[in-house]
């Protein structure tokens, strides 16, 4: 016999790292509303439906009907299973039932070996306490009744206790009687609910520690996801390529010295309306037409917007999605957990081979989690890179012009391999779009600072010896002729000025460019 009992809890045997071993008493405590009866059903009804295993279920509160009910809610079928004899629904007094533990060959022992019982719940621990409290018992003693009455059953038991929240817990000699326990926490949060699960101890077999979000989900039930940081590493030999993707851009290509490694990690850094996620769709139309698979992961713009946006660029976004070529998912930040978050995306790229990722934008990542943000991009990261996927993190820039930190919060820069920095520069009256790419690890990208404009296509850059429009009140030179481009405020002197200013010659004309495209 398999010596490991799956719970059939979606999500928990992966935490659990297989399941249970079989026979251990659980106790999953929590406060009211925290989801332990519902876990409870699910353990039992799983056990019937998945794994042929009959189950009883022991209520001192609530009757069958509401259990039946609430079941359904589930879209779980107990009545079937009650009919078939595979589960047992015993509606008793923690009165009645340690009396029946006290006998090894009480009626409740017999009913449980007739139906071949492999799984039991006692739903709750709190009332037994209650009842040896109401008649001055010790509940120590009756609790080791309760387990070696369990023990004497053969089956895997698990049994729900609510939290004392005066003490902060359940008692502890409770604790240590039990040979798995498992935490259930409800907070809310900006006005949202957000649930835990928590595994605290499992004798003799291994867990994945922590915190785990969990939701209970309609028409499904409890569904546990495991946090995005313990996510196993695949390799000590992570796995690394020399070959390159282009970005889209050939000047930026060629200013990262070739364009992408192949798994390597981008940061695109800028303030909203210079062109970060022009440039990421400009690079998944360029890693499709090399051969690869592509998704967008975005969380400021719905999938509409955006195609209509690519589109009217003549990037077609459109034809891609359509042809399966890219893959765009889309999630509002108003109810976004990480843990669940992850899930979906690590699903997405196993399922469909996606090997280049754009994430926009990380500064929501940073909104709606500021404490956890830091672990799951570098988790992200991690996968991704094991698995030699490309990744552009697109992260919105709070100051409109210069750059004085990528981010206050995040501090993810150490994170990537590559930066690509978009801001605006003021000269004049104009406001001109630069860009600067000051780090590209394993190659000599050229520190310098270009323009470009957004148009046909994307990204383009500008020669570097030309200028944006003229204007009457200062000339417009090259950006090679200005210092400080990445400040807030440029400097306008150049070497060009200064020289006419000391020698009381003409000062140089301002350069005609095309102008920019605003479809």
């Amino acid at each position: 016999m398999d010596t490991i009992l799956k719970t059939g809890i979606t999500g928990l045997d992966e935490v659990l790292r297989g399941g249970l071993p079989r026979q251990n008493n659980l106790m999953v405590e929590g406060a009211p509303g925290s989801g332990k009866t519902t876990l409870g059903l699910g353990f039992i009804y799983a056990g019937a439906e998945q794994c042929g295993e009959p189950g009883a279920i022991v209520s001192f509160e609530l009757d069958a009907a509401k259990l039946l009910r609430d079941a359904a809610g589930f879209n779980w079928d107990l009545q079937k299973h009650i009919d078939a004899g595979r589960i047992k629904v015993i509606q008793t007094s923690p009165a009645v039932l340690l009396n029946e533990f006290r006998n090894p060959d009480g009626a409740f022992a017999d009913a449980l070996r007739n139906m071949g019982a492999r799984r039991l719940l006692i739903d709750g621990l709190t009332p037994m306490r209650l009842y040896a409290e109401m008649h001055d018992m010790p509940f120590r003693e009756d609790l080791h009744l309760l387990i070696e009455g369990i023990n004497r059953l053969g089956v895997t038991t698990l049994v729900t206790a609510e939290r004392d929240e005066s003490l902060g817990t359940v008692p502890a000699h409770e604790r240590f009687v039990f040979d798995t326990i498992i935490s259930l926490t409800r907070e809310e949060k900006n006005r949202r609910v957000q649930r835990r699960l928590t595994v605290l101890k499992s004798r003799g077999h291994d867990f994945i520690a922590g915190s785990h979000t969990m939701r209970i989900e309609g028409g499904k039930g409890i569904h546990v996801y495991r946090r995005a940081q313990s996510r196993p590493m695949v390799s000590q030999d992570q796995p690394t390529s020399g070959q390159r993707l282009s970005t889209g851009c050939e000047a930026i290509d060629e200013m990262m010295d070739g364009g992408l490694y192949e798994g390597s990690v981008t940061m695109v850094s800028g303030i909203s309306g210079t062109g970060k996620t022009v440039l990421s769709v400009q690079f998944l139309r360029s890693a499709i037409a090399a051969g690869h698979k592509t998704l967008l992961v975005s969380l400021d713009e719905h999938p509409r917007q955006l195609m209509r946006n690519a589109d009217s660029l003549g990037m077609d976004m459109t034809g891609m999605i359509e042809r399966g070529e890219l893959f765009v998912h889309y999630e509002s930040p108003l109810e976004l957990e990480l843990d669940v978050h992850f899930d979906r995306i690590v699903k997405l790229i196993e399922e469909h081979g996606i090997d280049c990722v754009v994430f926009d934008s990380c500064a929501v990542y940073e909104m709606t989690s500021p404490t956890e943000v830091a672990d799951y991009l570098y988790a992200i990261a991690t996968y991704c890179k094991d698995r030699l996927a490309t990744v552009f993190f697109n992260y919105e820039s709070p100051e409109l012009l210069g750059l004085s930190q990528i981010s206050q919060e995040l501090k993810g820069s150490h994170l990537v391999d590559n930066i690509i920095l978009l801001n605006y520069v003021e000269i004049s009256t104009l406001l001109r779009r630069a860009i600067a790419i000051p780090k590209v690890r394993g190659s000599r990208n050229r520190q310098v600072t270009r323009e470009y404009l957004i148009g046909e296509g994307g990204l383009s850059l500008l020669p570097e010896d030309m200028g944006a429009n003229p204007s009457d009140a200062v000339p417009q030179l090259p950006f090679s002729s200005y210092y400080g481009l990445l400040s807030r405020s440029p400097s306008r002197q150049s070497p060009a000025i200064e020289d006419a200013v000391a020698n009381g010659t003409k000062m140089p004309e301002s350069i005609d460019l095309p102008t920019q495209d605003n479809p």
